[in-house]
């Protein structure tokens, strides 16, 4: 009888210990699991489940100055255009293929506007600062409005890089600031919510590119010199490379820290002065280009390249699928081709930086997860297609709250946001908020338009000069959808679709509480044509 209990014994003690290694599988595949989920929220970092973001804003690039084509046919498909082949720009076609592009999306029509619309989230109408800020004085114009917004941001504003620091991010700026005049608090984005400031103050482009020049430290007047970049003075070195370095050096950190972290990488490139950058030697058999413009195509290469090495950094610290990557400029572009109102350097669009027609204000924009991964919470949250061009278009303003929705910022209750979110567009494959409406309030001079309205409704666009230069048109009216590069004004054809317009335009101007071009007795020159506007809002004294 004992011979038979033995075997029953060890079975007995077989099965109890069968039970206890299964239980020890479970608990660590759960654990296994557990790990899995964090890496999906974390893109392999440690720490804190938050998705990195990286806004990549490249100074004075229009939507043409690329190898990746932005403009559609009618059937919704890119067409390459000669300027496309003339650029080379392989990361962001790399940068292309793993998201979505529109093929409309504006800035505003100069660099500091756009650059307080993106952290605000607000049209430039709103926040008042309509034209670039002089870091010295006050550049409102002859007949600019007294109490534009000069100073721009200061430690009150509202600003993404602020709300990101309270939600938990590290927050760097890399770059250009140009947020505030000098020795304003705005002029150190440290100021505005930024742990981090590499290279951002008043100056608007730097003195030089060339690290020989310690980045215009040690040139006649050197005013515009690069601020935090000592390390590199007297090196064989480029502006862009140096910018790239650091920022690399700072995201590495955040990873080390386990942080989160939002990164405003916002480059002097492709700004004047356009020095070439001697690691990318552009070649132009035909001779039809410039020396400035030959400089100008590799300051875009140069960029494009500091892109890529981003991409790069990202996916060697195992962060890349918990990365959001948007990238785009900050106005038309200001290639050094063509008159300012002329189809050149933003061809087939007409115009360039600074002006009223669509190459002043359209810019390249293109979202992506830096790599894709359908088991990422975060992605599931804002799902990106590949690979994608999308007609639905998109203006600066646009990020704010974009960025917003997906890592759940608390925006204060008082403050006004002019954008919404672009996770419809990005998501459908079909066009998608096609009647927006567009509003680029410029009550400025001199520059390359002066003292205009841009007002888009749907595919119409209303232009309204405040003061016409003689034998110019106070307004002009295009139908994108079949003028789309602005040939043929109809403004004295169609005086119906005109004046609606003009209404709609003027109740946008009012909710904003915009401010206008004064006259010599220093009064508001307010938007009128002969309509009866009795039965609209009055315009409201300027407060």
């Amino acid at each position: 009888m004992k011979t038979l209990q033995d075997p029953l014994r060890i079975a007995r003690i077989c099965a109890v210990l069968l039970i206890a290694i299964a239980a020890t599988l479970s608990r660590a595949h759960s654990r296994a699991d557990s790990n899995a989920e964090n890496a999906a929220g974390q893109g392999g970092s440690k720490g804190d489940s938050k998705p990195n973001v990286m806004i990549v804003l490249v100074d004075d690039m229009g939507l043409m100055d690329t190898s990746v084509p932005f403009l559609i046919d009618k059937d919704g498909a890119a067409v390459e255009h000669p300027l496309n082949r003339w650029y080379r720009t392989p990361n962001m076609e790399r940068l292309a293929k793993r998201g979505v592009r529109l093929s409309e999306f504006y800035a505003m029509s100069v660099c500091s506007p756009s650059r307080i619309s993106l952290m605000s989230g607000q049209n430039s109408a709103r926040h008042r600062t309509t034209t670039w800020i002089n870091p010295d004085s006050n550049n409102r114009g002859p007949s600019g409005p007294p109490d534009w917004n000069w100073k721009g941001l200061d430690a009150s504003s509202v600003t993404l890089a602020r709300l990101m620091q309270q939600a938990g991010y590290r927050t760097i700026h890399v770059g250009k600031g140009h947020f505030g005049p000098r020795d304003s608090i705005g002029s150190d984005p440290r100021n505005l919510g930024f742990d981090i400031n590499v290279g951002g103050s008043s100056i608007g482009q730097p003195g030089s590119y060339y690290g020989t020049k310690s980045f215009g430290a040690e040139v006649p007047k050197p005013t515009h010199a690069v601020p935090g970049l000592d390390e590199y003075h007297g090196q064989e070195i480029f502006l862009t490379e140096a910018l790239t370095r650091e920022a690399i050096k700072h995201v590495q950190e955040s990873v080390r820290q386990e942080k989160p972290f939002f990164l405003n990488f916002a480059h002097y490139a492709v700004h004047a002065p356009f020095q070439a950058d001697a690691r990318f030697p552009t070649e132009d058999p035909t001779g039809k280009f410039s020396k400035q413009a030959l400089a100008f195509a590799s300051l875009v290469q140069g960029m494009d390249d500091s892109l890529g090495k981003m991409l790069d950094c990202f996916d060697e610290l195992g962060i890349a699928e918990n990365t959001l990557v948007f990238f785009l400029g900050d106005n038309g572009s200001d290639a050094p081709l063509g008159e300012p109102h002329a189809v050149a350097s933003s061809a087939p669009l007409r115009g360039k930086k600074g002006s009223h027609y669509e190459g002043g204000m359209r810019v390249p924009f293109i979202a992506a997860w830096a790599q894709t991964s359908k088991q990422n919470p975060w992605q599931k949250r804002l799902p990106i297609p590949q690979g994608q061009i999308r007609k639905g278009w998109g203006a600066i303003y646009d990020l704010f709250p974009t960025i917003a929705e997906l890592v759940q910022l608390e925006i204060p209750s008082g403050h006004i946001v002019d954008g919404s979110s672009l996770k419809t567009i990005f998501a459908s494959s079909e066009p998608v908020l096609l009647d927006r409406e567009f509003l680029m309030h410029f009550p400025h001079a001199p520059h390359r338009s002066n003292y205009f309205t841009v007002f888009r409704q749907g595919d119409w666009k209303l232009i309204y000069h405040y003061l016409p230069e003689k034998s110019s048109p106070q307004m002009q009216l295009f139908d994108l959808s079949k003028d789309p590069y602005e040939q043929t004004d109809l403004a004295e054809t169609r005086p119906k679709e005109r004046d609606n317009l003009l209404i709609r335009m003027r109740e946008k101007l009012i909710e904003q509480r915009s401010l206008y071009p004064v006259d010599q007795d220093g009064q508001a020159i307010e938007p009128t044509r002969g309509i009866d506007f009795q039965s609209v809002l009055p315009f409201p004294s300027t407060p």
